[in-house]
């Protein structure tokens, strides 16, 4: 008899616990041994439980998943741990997964990506779904090292070219202020471009706000 991959799912909306306490019901090879509500309570049931996998939310009361995770994952328990969340925030990715979390699954993706992911990670392996995982850059990494965004690849006079460009500067004007020639200029747009895996201004702009590089309120005093 095959032993059933046992889950903990933790998560502060009843809603959501009991949609994917039906799905996995439905799957013969996964047993939902508990629920929790709370950071504090995902703590307290994954060390009274010991679940193969926890399904950990990010955003719930008291403590957060994230955490949650952390303390998880210092107590050495056997449980490895699948973040779902609303969020494709390159950081909150990248620092999920430093905390410990052996995958990272969008809540708005398919039912087949989160049974994918669950079997991945309880073989060992790390999930991330594909939007997740384009936020972040997978490479061996030493000790102690953080995981790598897209970000993280700028350098800083792309950073500053990526400022620029949100503020509403044209490549003329970016040549003029950073006293660099439009042919310099373009090509650090296209370099950053390519390397955030964007392809307009428009989504560039959007990328900044992201990053808290502009506000809002100062690309609208500029329109």
């Amino acid at each position: 008899m095959t032993t059933k991959i046992r889950i903990l799912l933790c998560d502060d909306h009843p809603l959501f616990r009991e949609g994917l306490r039906a799905i996995l019901k439905d799957q013969a090879a996964f047993e939902v041994v508990g629920e929790a509500r709370n950071g504090n309570e995902a703590i307290e049931r994954s060390l009274a439980l010991r679940p193969d996998v926890v399904l950990m939310d990010i955003d719930m009361p008291d403590l957060s998943g994230l955490e949650a995770t952390k303390r998880i994952v210092t107590a050495r328990l056997p449980g490895r741990i699948l973040i779902l969340s609303l969020y494709d925030d390159e950081d909150l990715i990248a620092r999920c997964l430093d905390a410990g979390a052996a995958g990272y699954v969008l809540k708005d993706g398919p039912t087949s990506e989160l049974l994918f992911a669950i079997e991945a990670i309880h073989k060992g392996e790390r999930y991330l779904s594909p939007r997740a995982l384009s936020m972040v850059v997978e490479r061996p990494r030493s000790v102690g090292e953080g995981t790598s965004t897209r970000f993280d690849l700028l350098t800083t006079r792309e950073r500053e070219v990526l400022k620029l460009l949100a503020d509403g500067f044209s490549s003329k004007d970016l040549a003029l202020k950073l006293s660099l020639s439009i042919k310099t200029v373009d090509a650090h747009k296209y370099n950053l471009m390519r390397k955030l895996g964007i392809h307009n201004r428009a989504d560039l702009v959007k990328y900044a706000i992201r990053r808290k590089l502009v506000h809002v309120s100062a690309i609208e005093a500029g329109q």
